[in-house]
């Protein structure tokens, strides 16, 4: 069984719904598991049982919210120290309402969270140009989700939007399985 785990902080419910997408598209892969956690509660233990770890932010001021850098420094942190996460799978999404067709920070956030898994020494799986929805939800960091219009005016993420998402989720969980030698066939 592969373990996915997704890790996501939300101010409005978009990063959340977002989060549900991706797992959506990782249980779509024969033999996954998933887990989906806010980020305060994640512990070592969820990580170290994880053959993937995709982590969702919504945009603050251009970079990742304070509740998945506090996910990053306080549980990732030791597991750096102690190599525990070197050979496991990253991925990333984002959220965002802000100036900008992305929502102003979209890929600065991902970015950001692709530099800490780096550090970590995972794989990171990004998100080709080729995945169905990536023309209207997709960057090649990984998917993001428009929660706000032109005018700054709350929308939600559509589900236009989340059909990126969902391949990125199936993407990321035959990748994690075929790193740990197991089969791949969808369900």
């Amino acid at each position: 069984m592969t373990k996915v785990l997704i890790v996501y902080a939300t101010d409005y419910g978009n990063t959340k719904k977002m989060a549900e997408a991706v797992a959506s598209g990782v249980t779509s892969v024969l033999g996954t598991e998933v887990e989906v956690k806010f980020a305060e509660d994640v512990t070592q233990d969820n990580v170290i049982a994880s053959d993937a770890v995709i982590v969702g932010s919504p945009v603050h001021m251009g970079s990742p919210d304070w509740r998945v850098k506090k996910f990053i420094d306080q549980v990732c942190g030791p597991l750096w120290i102690r190599d525990s996460l070197i050979g496991k799978v990253g991925a990333v999404f984002a959220t965002g309402g802000g100036y900008g067709n992305t929502g102003g920070g979209a890929e600065l956030t991902m970015v950001a969270l692709l530099n800490n898994f780096a550090e970590l020494g995972m794989v990171m799986v990004p998100l080709p140009k080729i995945t169905p929805g990536y023309p209207m939800g997709g960057l090649q960091w990984g998917p993001y989700g428009r929660s706000a219009g032109e005018h700054m005016e709350q929308t939600g993420v559509t589900e236009e939007r989340l059909e990126a998402a969902k391949h990125h989720g199936a993407n990321v969980a035959r990748v994690a399985a075929a790193l740990a030698g197991k089969e791949l066939f969808a369900k």
